[in-house]
C-alpha cells in the first residue's frame, strides 16, 4: 500500500469508530478481509487511527471537520506531511483537496491559540476536573497523552537480573535500556513487536508492564511470609509483580473471573504460585484494590476511553470504588494495610475517594498517598495506603 492509501484506509476506519464501532474491532475486521495488506501496512494504519483518536479535537480543528478525512488532514498538518502529496485523488489515496481544505492548508491554525480542551484533546466537561487535579501542569500532562506511550517490560528478578534480561533480549533483536523509575523496568527502544515471540517472554523472565504500574507495586510494603490479596486483579500483572518481590502467599480475585484465565499459566512460567478465588476470605496482611476507573492516566494507550466516558459513568465508577473499599476493609488483618490504586488523573477517583473512605470508616487512617503523572516514566497512577488506628 502507498502512504496515501494507508491514510485513506485510516480515514475510513476512523469514520467507523466515530460512529460507535470499537477501534480494535474495526482494525481487526479490516485486517482479516484485507489480505493484500502487509504487516507494515497494518501497523501504519493502526498508528494513524490511534493518533487520530488521541488528537481528535486538535486534528479536527486543523483539518476542518471531525470526520475520518478531516482528522487525517489534521494529521498531515500536525506532522508536516504536505497534504497536496496525499490528497491527490489518485490510485487508492484520498480524494483531492476541496477549496475549503486548500484554504486551511495555506493558513493553518496555530494550536496554541485554541482553548485548553481543544489543544489538550479533551472533552469540554472533563477539562475543569483535570485543571482541579493537575493545576498548572494540566497542559503538559495532556500533551503527554497526545503521543504514543513508551513500551516497558518488567523483569522477573526471581529468575534473572535486569542486565542479563537486557542482554538476552538484545540477542533476539529487542533493544532495551534500564529505567530509573523502578529497578525491575526496562524500556523497549527497538523490536517491541518481537517481544511475544522472544525466549525471555515465553520463559517468564519478562512481562509487558508499564513502568509506573511497576512503581505502584514497588511502593507497597511487601515482606516474605505475608498473605496478600489482589482484589481487582484483572489480568494479574500487579499480582505477578508483587510475587516477584516477596516470598508470600498471593491470592487473586476479580469480579470477572474470565480475566484471570491465563494467570495460573503465567505464574507457573514466572516461577511463582498464585491462588485464584471468587470469594476471598481474610485475614490478609495486604489487600490491593486496583479499582475500575476512568483510565484517564493511560488514555494515550486507550484513547477511546476519554470520548466514551460521561459524567454519569464517572459517578457510577465512584460508587463502585467506594463499594470495593467497603467490601475489602474487613478482609485486612490487624496491623495490615489496605491499598487503593487507580490509573486515573481525576481527584474524584483519587484523593476524594480516599477521604470519603476515611469519613465513612474513622477507625482507619491514611498512611500516605502518591500520584504518578503520564510521561516518559510511564502512565498516570494514584496510590493511597490505609491502616487501622
Amino acid at each position: 500500500m502507498t502512504p496515501a492509501a494507508r491514510i485513506a484506509t485510516a480515514a475510513e476506519l476512523t469514520d467507523l469508530i466515530l460512529a460507535g464501532e470499537p477501534a480494535e474491532k474495526a482494525l481487526t475486521t479490516w485486517a482479516r478481509r484485507s489480505r493484500f495488506a502487509g504487516s507494515k501496512d497494518r501497523a501504519a494504519i493502526r498508528d494513524h487511527v490511534f493518533d487520530a483518536l488521541r488528537c481528535r479535537r486538535s486534528y479536527a480543528a486543523l483539518g476542518g471537520s471531525e470526520t475520518g478525512r478531516g482528522l487525517m488532514l489534521g494529521w498531515c498538518l500536525a506532522n508536516d506531511v504536505p497534504p497536496s502529496e496525499v490528497f491527490t485523488g489518485e490510485g487508492h489515496g484520498p480524494a483531492s483537496l476541496s477549496e475549503a481544505e486548500r484554504s486551511r492548508v495555506e493558513k493553518p491554525i496555530d494550536l496554541n491559540d485554541l482553548p485548553g480542551p481543544i489543544a489538550g484533546d479533551m472533552p469540554d466537561w472533563i477539562w475543569p476536573q483535570l485543571e482541579d487535579a493537575l493545576g498548572d501542569q494540566v497542559a503538559s500532562v495532556c500533551a503527554q497523552l497526545r503521543h504514543r506511550a513508551p513500551v516497558f517490560l518488567r523483569v522477573n528478578l526471581r529468575k534473572i537480573s535486569r542486565d542479563d534480561a537486557s542482554a538476552l533480549l538484545a540477542a533476539q533483536g529487542i533493544a532495551t535500556r534500564p529505567h530509573a523509575c523502578v529497578d525491575t523496568a526496562l524500556e523497549v527502544t527497538d523490536g517491541a513487536r518481537q517481544i511475544a515471540r522472544s525466549d525471555a517472554y515465553i520463559d517468564g523472565l519478562v512481562e509487558l508492564q508499564d513502568a509506573a504500574s511497576q512503581a505502584v507495586t514497588d511502593a507497597l510494603d511487601l515482606r516474605d511470609g505475608m498473605r496478600v490479596l489482589d482484589y481487582c486483579a484483572g489480568g494479574g500483572g500487579k499480582t505477578l509483580a508483587m510475587a516477584g518481590r516477596a516470598k508470600a502467599t498471593f491470592v487473586a480475585h476479580d469480579a470477572n473471573p474470565a480475566r484471570l484465565r491465563d494467570l495460573t499459566d503465567r505464574a507457573a512460567r514466572a516461577g511463582v504460585r498464585v491462588q485464584l478465588t471468587s470469594a476471598p476470605k481474610g485475614p490478609f496482611d495486604l489487600v490491593l484494590c486496583d479499582v475500575p476507573c476512568s483510565g484517564s492516566g493511560s488514555w494515550r494507550r486507550a484513547p477511546e476511553g476519554k470520548w466514551i466516558l460521561t459524567p454519569e459513568a464517572l459517578e457510577r465508577l465512584n460508587t463502585t470504588q467506594d463499594d470495593i473499599l467497603d467490601q475489602t476493609a474487613p478482609l485486612v488483618a490487624e496491623g495490615g494495610t489496605l491499598a487503593y490504586a487507580t490509573c486515573s488523573l481525576l481527584r474524584s477517583e483519587n484523593e476524594d475517594r480516599a477521604q470519603s473512605f476515611i469519613d465513612r470508616h474513622p477507625e482507619w487512617t491514611l498512611l500516605d498517598q502518591r500520584r504518578w503523572h503520564p510521561g516518559p516514566d510511564g502512565d498516570g497512577f494514584f496510590l493511597a495506603r490505609f491502616a487501622k488506628k
